[in-house]
């Protein structure tokens, strides 16, 4: 659903009334956070905090097994965005009546492979035929509440990384269309099926006021979240922003994804673009990524802490942008 009309759906409503929901839908954060406690039968003083998050989506692949594993990689992000630890997952998947059953099994495999090397379980799932395919998880993982990262914390003078590369919505509309190298498109699907367990665990470390993983909303959609919710301005530096190779290139030809119009009609009026900037850059900031890096805001006096252990799991370091206090409009600022 585009990022306005989702947004202007959840204003309505207001689950917020059970002191048990600590994240929930109004915040459009990556993933909901409920506590249980003495309530819902557990000992006194014991309390655990669940996320939980759901995702799935059509093949952006050709290869079925990537595919799966893409998918599960996407679906787990929301709760390591989160601060959290996956723990269990229930799969949700929908093929056309025929398809073929090796792609199928393909695509469990990568699935369910990669929920294992994230250290969880897949207990069950859901399957129903539909006119395409769809594959994706509802994911449970639990957070400790001192590295809860949610959407609202960000403050005046803090710093902002990004832990993946932007790019795959030029890259996946590449592929299907046959206007990059199968290399190219493969290296691309490497980097979505790769977990942020590593790039979690180091914003855990270092400690963080605000996160969120880069996925549908893209970079300018999902900063935007962050800088609403916190009542803020985000600056991001564009020729800091790590761009996927060859992605560029596609984007300065028109190759990209749905995720840019769409993105450009949501934050009419919210994102500012300073003059000079590379139009390809500037579509690439709005367009949709699969299976994204985490966008970390954290203090400065953390920054250092962060990037040794960051560079420590072997997880890109890239220093994209700032915090500002909110500048009227603005939500997100290209410079």
């Amino acid at each position: 659903m585009p990022m306005g009309q989702l947004t202007q759906v959840l204003r309505d409503l207001d689950p917020s009334s059970d002191p048990r929901l600590i994240v929930g839908p109004q915040t459009v954060d990556d993933a909901g956070v409920v506590v249980l406690g003495e309530r819902d039968g557990l000992p006194a003083g014991v309390e655990i905090a669940l996320v939980q998050t759901v995702d799935y989506f059509p093949p952006v692949l050709d290869d079925a097994y990537l595919y799966g594993a893409v998918a599960a990689a996407n679906s787990l992000s929301d709760v390591y965005a989160m601060g959290g630890r996956p723990v269990s997952a229930l799969n949700l998947a929908g093929f056309p009546k025929g398809f073929n059953e090796q792609w199928i099994a393909d695509i469990f495999r990568g699935g369910f492979e990669k929920v294992a090397e994230a250290g969880a379980v897949v207990a069950g799932g859901h399957t129903v035929e539909a006119p395409e395919p769809q594959f994706g998880f509802a994911v449970t993982g639990i957070v400790d509440r001192a590295h809860l990262a949610d959407n609202a914390g960000a403050k005046p003078g803090d710093v902002i990384y990004l832990t993946k590369s932007l790019g795959m919505g030029s890259m996946t509309t590449a592929g299907k269309f046959r206007k990059a190298p199968d290399e190219a498109v493969r290296s691309a699907a490497l980097q979505m099926a790769t977990l942020n367990n590593r790039a979690a665990e180091a914003m855990n470390a270092a400690g963080s006021s605000a996160c969120t993983d880069i996925t549908g909303f893209g970079l300018n959609g999902h900063a935007s979240n962050i800088a609403r919710s916190s009542g803020v301005t985000i600056r991001f530096e564009l020729s800091a922003v790590p761009i996927f190779p060859g992605a560029r290139d596609l984007a300065a030809k028109g190759v990209v994804s749905g995720g840019v119009k769409r993105g450009k009609s949501a934050l009419a009026g919210a994102v500012q673009v300073a003059a000079g900037l590379d139009n390809a850059l500037v579509d690439i900031s709005y367009d949709a990524e699969t299976s994204g890096g985490l966008l970390i805001v954290l203090p400065e006096a953390n920054a250092a802490r962060l990037e040794d252990e960051l560079a420590g799991r072997d997880v890109p370091v890239h220093r994209i942008g700032e915090v500002l206090p909110r500048e009227g409009d603005s939500l997100v600022q290209l410079v």
